[in-house]
């Protein structure tokens, strides 16, 4: 009689497990960031993170949202949010920032957004140690924004230098991070305001698919996106 190879049937066992993983429950959301996430140009309860929230809160029984992001908030600015955040107890937080790091400064500090991102997530995991984060890139090409070639080729520079920070911290900390810097929903410019920086309505609820698949895979966090996206 042969055996199985012990590390053959550990791996069964672990990919089994998390086969019948037990949804994950979130009874209360947080979302932290700057105007991407606060919706800025959007009908109110129309941004990404709030048809997140509502996909969520289809699902998840006594469901609390709060929306702290602020339109223009740098990375110094998203940490103040954390506090507040925190006051939620909340099994959930989105965090998206970064952008304005680059676009009010012309020698953006990209040392200063790495230990701010940092305090950010070691903050948010002290005050709730079981909280589920999420953070995400920024868009490293903006096509349909009116910038000059010198200006266009500083603020991308830039960018890609946050974003390549943000993946290694979010990394470190155990951090699943939505890399988005690329999507090529981002030639599309039906996905886009008229100012040509943040999303249309059509953006957000795409942004919304994304963020809540990523939800999915990462936590096993449940949604009415994903259980339609499974029923099909």
């Amino acid at each position: 009689m042969s055996l199985k190879d012990p590390l053959v049937t550990i791996a069964e066992s672990l990919d089994a497990a998390g086969r019948s993983r037990t949804p994950r429950e979130v009874f209360c959301y947080a979302a932290l960031g700057d105007s991407f996430t606060a919706g800025t140009g959007c009908p109110p309860g129309e941004s990404w993170a709030d048809r997140l929230a509502t996909s969520l809160g289809a699902v998840h029984s006594s469901f609390g949202y709060l929306n702290l992001a602020a339109e223009g908030a740098t990375s110094a600015q998203v940490l103040e949010q954390v506090a507040p955040a925190l006051q939620l107890e909340p099994d959930l937080v989105t965090l998206v920032c970064g952008t304005n790091d680059v676009l009010t400064s012309v020698r953006p500090d990209v040392d200063g957004y790495a230990k701010r991102l940092t305090e950010i997530l070691e903050r948010l995991r002290a005050g709730v140690s079981s909280v589920a984060i999420l953070t995400a890139t920024s868009p490293e090409h903006w096509r349909f924004l009116d910038l000059r070639p010198r200006t266009r080729a500083r603020v991308h520079g830039a960018i890609r230098d946050l974003n390549r920070v943000t993946r290694s911290i979010a990394e470190r900390q155990g951090v699943p991070c939505l890399d988005v810097a690329n999507h090529p929903g981002l030639h599309q410019r039906e996905n886009f305001s008229r100012d040509g920086l943040h999303p249309s309505p059509v953006g957000h609820a795409r942004a919304a698919v994304e963020f809540a698949r990523a939800l999915h895979h990462h936590f096993g966090i449940e949604s009415a996106t994903t259980r339609e996206e499974s029923a099909r």
